[in-house]
């Protein structure tokens, strides 16, 4: 059973953020749910689209100068390379270790999205007449 479930507690009524989330769930869902002989390709594409999300972020706030910026990427940075060496255990093997990064990167993962993703959530909504940013 997943750590990590997609609620409405999650939900940061910015449907662009909010669709990355959601995929982003899924994913470490099928993670936690796979066999060990699948654990290092689903692990890789987790880091896969957490990376385009990650960059997608980092895009809009340096695009729309969010003040907040530096701790959040700060934070992707770290996360992105966490699971990178993470990608390096399944590779050889070390399923439980990457079993137990993927519960905690599940509630790292609700913890973000509540506070720094909220933030710059509430901050894009702001910048609705912003171009390159959906509404």
């Amino acid at each position: 059973m997943p750590t990590l479930n997609w609620s409405d507690t999650l939900l940061l009524d910015f449907a662009p953020m909010d669709d990355m989330h959601r995929e982003f769930v899924n994913l470490l869902a099928d993670v936690e749910n796979c066999p060990d002989s699948d654990l290092a390709r689903h692990w890789d594409a987790l880091i896969s689209r957490t990376q385009a999300l990650f960059g997608r972020e980092d895009d809009w706030m340096k695009s729309t100068h969010f003040s907040s910026g530096s701790n959040h990427v700060l934070q992707h940075r770290v996360v992105l390379n966490v699971m990178r060496e993470g990608l390096g255990l399944a590779r050889s093997g070390e399923s439980t270790q990457v079993r137990d990064m993927a519960a905690e990167l599940a509630r790292w993962f609700a913890k973000h999205i509540q506070s720094l993703d909220a933030a710059l959530a509430l901050h894009l909504r702001g910048q609705s007449a912003f171009q390159g940013i959906p509404a």
